[in-house]
């Protein structure tokens, strides 16, 4: 029941976040004025803003060290829109929204995939289930999401199959390469104790103890060359709502509590110093 609240309470803090815009007009395609006035408001792009604000995550080292967790002075995040070349990789909206909604529910679809080794939840879902869980997202309305969300999550007590994580490495800006690179692979929520050893993993697995996947296994075994530690980030560390995450965690918790809205909890990897 604790594990429970805990989750509980840590979900409607993500929720509660905001992250505060500035949104004003690329001056060379303001027609009718010099300067437009900036339009300001609050938006869940808490991923974008993980990936390209450049501002450094809040973490326990600063407020150990009481220092402010994050950059303030860059907030709010200041965003310029352009109507003119469009870039040919980015998706085209449509005035109803039906490419994000269709987006988003495919990927819904594959999260339940990855979690119960299929995607019947989702589609069993009632028409008005599966349009109320997109809505719930829009208006942020975290009670109406968890009654939805709670159909398609397995009870505490049924571990999910695999763990829906994304791992997103901005990278350099390079001719003829992509600025971004996404790892994913099926992650079990649980290994065997002896794989922290390699050499006995073989020998030892039919009959192994079984210890949860932590944040710092996954990175260790998928980037093995900027996280050598599984305890301790050392060149790189692991952000998700603009906070850097324990390489203790679980990764099966992390999902559960601080997953965005599509049930993916989408890890941004920063370099140290």
């Amino acid at each position: 029941m604790e594990n429970r609240v805990s989750l509980g309470s840590i979900q409607k803090a993500v929720w509660d976040g905001r992250l505060p815009l500035e949104i004003v007009l690329a001056s060379s395609e303001s027609r009718t004025f010099d300067k437009t006035d900036p339009y300001l408001w609050h938006y869940p792009v808490g991923l974008l803003f993980d990936l390209y604000a450049g501002v450094d995550p809040a973490s326990k080292t600063a407020a150990r060290d009481n220092e402010s967790p994050g950059d303030g002075s860059s907030l709010p995040w200041r965003l310029i829109v352009h109507f003119s070349d469009w870039p040919p990789d980015l998706v085209r909206l449509d005035a109803d929204g039906m490419v994000m909604n269709d987006a988003f529910i495919n990927s819904v679809k594959e999260a339940d995939f990855l979690r119960n080794g299929t995607a019947k939840g989702i589609m069993s879902l009632s028409k008005e289930d599966s349009s109320g869980l997109w809505n719930a997202v829009q208006e942020v309305d975290i009670l109406s999401f968890q009654r939805i969300s709670n159909i398609l999550l397995p009870q505490l007590s049924q571990p999910f199959r695999n763990v829906p994580i994304r791992i997103f490495l901005p990278l350099l800006p390079d001719a003829g390469s992509s600025s971004l690179k996404v790892v994913q692979s099926p992650l079990p929520p649980s290994i065997p104790a002896s794989s922290m050893q390699s050499s006995q993993m073989l020998s030892s697995r039919s009959g192994s103890t079984l210890q949860p996947q932590t944040v710092g296994t996954v990175l260790h075994t998928l980037l093995p060359n900027l996280f050598p530690s599984r305890r301790t980030p050392v060149l790189a560390k692991p952000v998700l709502h603009g906070a850097v995450i324990p390489m203790s965690a679980p990764i099966e918790e992390v999902v559960r509590s601080s997953a965005y809205g599509d049930g993916w909890a989408y890890i941004v990897v920063r370099m140290m110093g």
